[in-house]
Protein backbone atom coordinates (compact mmCIF):
# COMPACT_ATOMS: atom_id res chain seq x y z
CA UNK A 1 0.00 0.00 0.00
CA UNK A 2 1.52 3.49 -0.82
CA UNK A 3 0.79 6.84 0.99
CA UNK A 4 0.94 10.15 -0.88
CA UNK A 5 2.03 13.14 1.14
CA UNK A 6 0.09 16.23 1.32
CA UNK A 7 1.32 19.11 2.68
CA UNK A 8 1.05 22.73 2.42
CA UNK A 9 4.53 25.31 2.64
CA UNK A 10 5.63 28.95 1.70
CA UNK A 11 6.54 29.00 -1.90
CA UNK A 12 9.89 29.08 -2.89
CA UNK A 13 11.59 30.31 -6.37
CA UNK A 14 11.92 27.02 -7.29
CA UNK A 15 7.93 26.47 -7.32
CA UNK A 16 7.93 29.70 -9.72
CA UNK A 17 7.28 27.05 -12.94
CA UNK A 18 4.53 24.80 -11.06
CA UNK A 19 2.35 27.61 -10.03
CA UNK A 20 2.41 29.09 -13.33
CA UNK A 21 1.07 25.80 -14.49
CA UNK A 22 -1.74 25.94 -11.50
CA UNK A 23 -2.53 29.27 -12.52
CA UNK A 24 -3.07 28.56 -16.07
CA UNK A 25 -5.19 25.75 -15.46
CA UNK A 26 -7.41 26.50 -12.87
CA UNK A 27 -7.98 30.03 -14.18
CA UNK A 28 -9.63 28.10 -17.77
CA UNK A 29 -11.26 26.13 -15.73
CA UNK A 30 -12.72 28.68 -13.14
CA UNK A 31 -13.37 31.43 -15.79
CA UNK A 32 -13.38 29.98 -19.32
CA UNK A 33 -17.10 31.13 -20.37
CA UNK A 34 -17.68 34.09 -17.45
CA UNK A 35 -14.33 36.23 -18.65
CA UNK A 36 -14.22 36.92 -22.40
CA UNK A 37 -11.83 34.73 -23.60
CA UNK A 38 -9.45 37.22 -24.80
CA UNK A 39 -9.10 39.26 -21.77
CA UNK A 40 -8.48 35.40 -19.64
CA UNK A 41 -6.05 34.97 -22.37
CA UNK A 42 -4.14 38.38 -21.65
CA UNK A 43 -4.39 37.54 -17.66
CA UNK A 44 -3.09 34.27 -17.55
CA UNK A 45 -0.20 35.57 -19.70
CA UNK A 46 0.41 38.14 -17.61
CA UNK A 47 1.05 35.67 -14.87
CA UNK A 48 4.18 33.46 -15.97
CA UNK A 49 6.98 32.19 -14.59
CA UNK A 50 8.96 35.11 -14.66
CA UNK A 51 6.01 37.32 -12.18
CA UNK A 52 5.54 34.47 -9.83
CA UNK A 53 9.21 34.04 -9.67
CA UNK A 54 9.53 38.11 -8.67
CA UNK A 55 6.53 37.72 -6.02
CA UNK A 56 8.12 34.54 -3.85
CA UNK A 57 10.96 36.65 -4.16
CA UNK A 58 9.58 40.18 -2.99
CA UNK A 59 8.18 37.98 -0.16
CA UNK A 60 4.68 38.07 -1.01
CA UNK A 61 2.53 36.20 0.74
CA UNK A 62 2.31 32.23 -1.01
CA UNK A 63 1.21 29.15 0.13
CA UNK A 64 1.48 25.93 -2.10
CA UNK A 65 -0.43 22.62 -1.53
CA UNK A 66 1.75 19.54 -2.69
CA UNK A 67 0.48 16.42 -3.34
CA UNK A 68 2.65 13.71 -3.30
CA UNK A 69 5.74 15.94 -4.81
CA UNK A 70 3.37 17.76 -7.53
CA UNK A 71 2.50 21.54 -6.51
CA UNK A 72 -1.31 21.13 -7.35
CA UNK A 73 -2.40 24.71 -5.64
CA UNK A 74 -1.43 27.73 -4.37
CA UNK A 75 -3.09 30.72 -2.19
CA UNK A 76 -2.11 34.20 -2.39
CA UNK A 77 -2.91 36.56 1.16
CA UNK A 78 -1.89 39.68 2.94
CA UNK A 79 -3.71 43.05 4.18
CA UNK A 80 -7.00 44.09 2.92
CA UNK A 81 -7.03 46.00 0.00
CA UNK A 82 -10.50 46.89 0.45
CA UNK A 83 -10.03 50.02 2.27
CA UNK A 84 -14.30 50.51 2.70
CA UNK A 85 -14.08 46.78 4.89
CA UNK A 86 -13.40 46.29 7.99
CA UNK A 87 -11.66 42.68 7.72
CA UNK A 88 -7.82 43.35 8.42
CA UNK A 89 -6.62 40.41 6.50
CA UNK A 90 -7.62 38.99 2.38
CA UNK A 91 -7.09 36.33 0.39
CA UNK A 92 -6.68 37.23 -2.53
CA UNK A 93 -6.27 33.89 -4.16
CA UNK A 94 -6.73 30.46 -3.87
CA UNK A 95 -6.73 27.76 -7.03
CA UNK A 96 -5.93 24.28 -7.51
CA UNK A 97 -5.72 22.42 -10.64
CA UNK A 98 -8.84 21.06 -11.39
CA UNK A 99 -8.11 17.28 -10.74
CA UNK A 100 -7.52 17.65 -7.46
CA UNK A 101 -10.46 19.58 -6.88
CA UNK A 102 -13.47 18.23 -4.78
CA UNK A 103 -11.36 16.03 -2.45
CA UNK A 104 -11.00 18.80 0.43
CA UNK A 105 -7.29 19.91 -0.75
CA UNK A 106 -9.08 23.80 -0.93
CA UNK A 107 -10.29 23.19 2.17
CA UNK A 108 -7.12 22.07 3.34
CA UNK A 109 -4.95 25.25 1.51
CA UNK A 110 -7.93 28.00 2.50
CA UNK A 111 -7.28 27.55 5.85
CA UNK A 112 -3.05 27.31 6.34
CA UNK A 113 -3.66 31.09 4.39
CA UNK A 114 -6.21 31.96 7.58
CA UNK A 115 -3.88 30.30 9.90
CA UNK A 116 -0.78 32.64 8.08
CA UNK A 117 -3.03 35.74 7.90
CA UNK A 118 -3.89 35.14 11.90
CA UNK A 119 0.29 34.72 12.79
CA UNK A 120 0.70 38.03 10.60
CA UNK A 121 -2.20 39.49 12.97
CA UNK A 122 -5.02 39.87 10.72
CA UNK A 123 -7.73 38.21 13.20
CA UNK A 124 -10.33 38.72 10.32
CA UNK A 125 -9.96 38.05 6.55
CA UNK A 126 -12.51 38.85 3.32
CA UNK A 127 -12.58 36.90 0.07
CA UNK A 128 -13.78 38.53 -3.13
CA UNK A 129 -14.97 35.82 -5.69
CA UNK A 130 -17.32 36.48 -8.71
CA UNK A 131 -20.56 36.19 -8.04
CA UNK A 132 -21.36 33.85 -11.26
CA UNK A 133 -18.39 32.11 -10.21
CA UNK A 134 -20.92 29.44 -8.41
CA UNK A 135 -18.30 27.09 -7.40
CA UNK A 136 -16.14 29.71 -5.66
CA UNK A 137 -19.21 30.93 -4.27
CA UNK A 138 -20.35 27.78 -2.37
CA UNK A 139 -17.25 27.27 -1.46
CA UNK A 140 -16.87 30.10 0.65
CA UNK A 141 -20.23 29.72 1.77
CA UNK A 142 -19.68 26.06 2.94
CA UNK A 143 -15.93 27.47 4.83
CA UNK A 144 -18.16 29.90 6.99
CA UNK A 145 -18.30 32.77 5.16
CA UNK A 146 -21.01 35.50 4.77
CA UNK A 147 -21.47 37.98 2.24
CA UNK A 148 -20.97 41.30 2.89
CA UNK A 149 -20.37 43.12 0.21
CA UNK A 150 -20.90 43.49 -3.97
CA UNK A 151 -18.40 45.34 -6.26
CA UNK A 152 -17.59 44.87 -10.06
CA UNK A 153 -14.76 44.05 -12.06
CA UNK A 154 -14.09 45.34 -15.79
CA UNK A 155 -12.72 42.61 -18.22
CA UNK A 156 -12.44 44.18 -21.45
CA UNK A 157 -16.00 45.43 -22.44
CA UNK A 158 -17.35 43.33 -19.91
CA UNK A 159 -18.59 44.04 -16.38
CA UNK A 160 -18.61 41.21 -14.00
CA UNK A 161 -20.34 41.36 -10.39
CA UNK A 162 -18.50 40.22 -7.46
CA UNK A 163 -18.97 39.44 -3.84
CA UNK A 164 -17.18 39.38 -0.70
CA UNK A 165 -17.39 36.97 1.65
CA UNK A 166 -16.20 37.83 5.37
CA UNK A 167 -14.79 35.54 7.90
CA UNK A 168 -13.90 36.00 11.86
CA UNK A 169 -10.75 34.58 13.55
CA UNK A 170 -11.41 30.78 14.42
Amino acid sequence: MSTLSIGVRRAEASDAVAITAVHDSAWRQAYDGLIPARELSRMIARRGQTWWGRAIRRGTGILVLEAGGTIAGYATYGPNRARNLVQRGEIYEIYLRPEYQGVGLGTRLFLAARRELVRHGFDSAVVWALADNEGACRFYKNAGGRKIARGSERFGDVTLAKVAFAFARG
